[in-house]
Formats: C-alpha cells, sequence, structure tokens
C-alpha cells in the first residue's frame, strides 16, 4: 500500500496519511459496512465491474444499520472512479469501507461521526493456483447466520467473523475453504463466497431462504447461463448433494468462478474442474473484460 493514492471523506490523499484512533468503535464492535468491487483490463482501460450495483448495496447496508454516511451516494461512486485514476490502475480490488469514527467507550452509534473511504489495491486471483485447479472444501461445523441474529442482507465487518471462525476450522483440518450451512441444515454459501452445483447439465444455487448474501457476481453468473442455455435452479440444496454432483464451484468478487473438487475428502464428480464450470468461468472473464459486446453496460470504463 505504500504510495497508494485512496478516497477518504470525500478527499484523495494518500493512505498513510490517514489516522483513525485505536479505540474506533468499529474497530472495537465490528461496526463497520464495506463492499468488495473489481476493475478489469479491459483492452488497456480499467472496467469497473458492475460498479453501480455495488454502491447501491453499500447504501442499504448503510440504511440496514443506520449509518448516516458523510457523503452521497454519488459522491462515493466517484470516489472509486477518482481512486483507479489515481493509481493509474488497470485491474485492481477496490474496497469501500464505512465505520464510526468514534473512540468513546460505548455500543451506542447514535451521534458517532461516520467516515467513508475507498481503497484500492492491485490483485490477481483469491485462492492463487487453486483458482484454476480448483479448491478442496470443508463443511464448517458453525451455521451461517441468518436474520434472526443479525442483518445478513448488509456486508457488514462482525458478520464476517461468523466467516472467520468457518475458514479457521477448515485450514484446521487441511482444506482449501470452508462450507457453511443454514441454521435448517442446507448448503448456505462459501465465508466469502456463493455456490453453484452442476448435475445433469444443469446448475443449483441456495436461495434467499438459505441464508445468503445475495452476491452481485451470483446474479451476474444466473443472468449469463440463461444466455448460455443452461437452466439454473434457485432452492434449497442438502449436504449430501455436494457429495454427488457432477461439478460445484463457488463465486464472487474476489473469488471470481472457482472450481470445487473434494468436499469433506470426497471427490466432486471426478475430482477435476468440469467443463460447465470452465464454460461458465470462461465467459465471465470474457464479460468482465470487455471482449462480450451484450454486456457492455455491467462495466464502467474509467477514462
Amino acid at each position: 500500500m505504500e504510495n497508494s493514492r485512496i478516497w477518504f471523506d470525500g478527499k484523495i490523499t494518500d493512505y498513510d496519511d490517514v489516522k483513525v484512533p485505536l479505540l474506533t468503535h468499529s474497530l472495537q464492535y465490528g461496526s463497520g459496512i464495506f463492499e468488495g468491487i473489481r476493475a478489469y483490463d479491459a483492452g488497456g482501460r480499467a472496467a469497473v465491474f458492475r460498479l453501480d450495483e455495488h454502491v447501491d448495496r453499500f447504501m442499504r447496508s448503510a440504511r440496514i444499520y443506520r449509518m448516516p454516511l458523510s457523503s452521497t451516494r454519488d459522491e462515493i461512486r466517484q470516489g472509486i472512479i477518482d481512486v483507479v485514476r489515481e493509481n493509474n490502475y488497470k485491474s485492481c480490488y477496490i474496497r469501500p469501507f464505512a465505520f464510526f469514527n468514534d473512540d468513546r467507550i460505548s455500543l451506542q452509534t447514535k451521534g458517532k461521526k461516520v467516515s467513508v473511504a475507498v481503497v484500492g489495491v492491485p490483485y490477481n486471483n483469491y485462492f492463487g493456483d487453486a483458482s484454476n485447479k480448483g479448491v478442496t472444501c470443508k463443511v464448517a461445523g458453525w451455521r451461517r447466520i441468518n436474520s434472526d441474529i443479525l442483518p445478513i442482507q448488509a456486508k457488514a465487518s462482525g458478520n464476517y467473523l461468523n466467516s472467520v471462525a468457518a475458514i479457521g476450522e477448515a485450514d484446521a483440518a487441511g482444506f482449501d475453504e470452508a462450507i457453511l450451512l443454514s441454521r435448517n441444515g442446507y448448503i448456505a454459501e462459501g465465508p466469502g463466497e456463493n455456490i453453484f452445483l452442476v448435475k445433469d447439465g444443469k446448475l443449483a444455487t441456495p436461495g434467499l431462504e438459505s441464508d445468503i448474501l445475495f452476491g452481485i457476481t451470483r446474479f451476474s453468473l444466473i443472468e449469463l447461463a440463461g444466455k448460455m442455455g443452461i437452466e439454473v435452479t434457485e432452492r434449497q440444496i442438502h449436504r449430501d448433494e455436494l457429495y454427488t454432483c457432477d461439478e460445484a464451484f463457488f463465486c464472487g468478487t474476489a473469488a471470481e468462478v472457482t472450481p470445487i473438487v473434494n468436499v469433506d475428502g470426497i471427490p466432486v464428480g471426478d475430482g477435476k474442474p468440469g467443463q460447465i464450470t470452465d464454460k461458465i468461468g470462461k465467459k465471465f472473464i470474457g464479460v468482465v473484460s470487455g471482449r462480450e459486446k451484450e454486456f457492455l453496460h455491467w462495466l464502467t470504463f474509467v477514462k
């Protein structure tokens, strides 16, 4: 992050110049909200994938947690573009983040200052080499949080302690990633990804009733699959379907389309990335790289 330029409370500044008190409310209690956004090199220009959808979800998260943002939607949107431009990024991961910038010891948030930051970092693959060869997964003992506990449609920092616990369990057991179940025992999602299963050439993915975050990459892939003539069903998915499906994959801003090749020590299909997963993954990369003209409206080019 050295020499990186960020957007903080409405102004472009140096990353190293921003100071936040150690006792900041959102650091102590996990009360921040955030987004994960990608910009891709599309013919030599940076193209931000589904920028407006991400900014809209950011604003919804703030509303759910009663955060009076110090910047408007349009200012935050422009701040994201400015960060990409200021750093001359062609490809990067972008993190808008809002937090209660107040170090008074209290759970109360009323009257506390809210700061908004946008940070961009060069980025490649979330799972490294495994992004292509496929990841191994463990079904977590921890269940996915649900709306009886916390607002699951808000991308809030504290929500992801659930994910941190699941990842730690999977890592300790020698797996690359975790899969969380809903409170009713159906497949929900990965710690930071949505999940799809392939059976007999058709896709299935958990729906809202399984306590998932409605991922932007997820609904993009549902639309893409439909255009490709691949049937998609949103439904409750039993855990044992992980062991009997032909293919499975994660999707998300960081994960993009990542094959799942083993769950709980049982190979998924033949234990290799599947053909449909590969086909959808290549289609997605074509879209975000600006090669699919039909989907150029999903990209915001930074001039």
